[in-house]
């Protein structure tokens, strides 16, 4: 049984290019609707460039967290085709 980093990884690592989710949809997807939070904490473990955790986003399209600064999340989503 995988545990829910597992899931919330491999879960990421399918979001196309210039395709983004929530964290709470990843957290849904995962198996626990209210682990929007937990998905955050998660992905801000991630120095992995084959999951692209600059592809979620806030339920509100707004950036967050991200290992690598913010304005880098934005120049890659914009550079992958994803309207800000």
């Amino acid at each position: 049984m995988l545990t829910f980093k597992q899931k919330v990884f491999a879960i990421v690592a399918k979001i196309p290019k210039g395709k983004t989710m929530t964290y709470g949809d990843v957290a849904k997807r995962a198996g626990n609707q209210y682990a929007g939070r937990a998905v955050g904490a998660v992905l801000h473990t991630n120095f992995d460039p084959q999951i692209p955790c600059h592809r979620v986003i806030g339920k509100d399209g707004s950036l967050r967290g991200y290992n690598r600064g913010l304005a880098n999340k934005k120049r890659i989503l914009i550079n992958e085709g994803v309207i800000m």
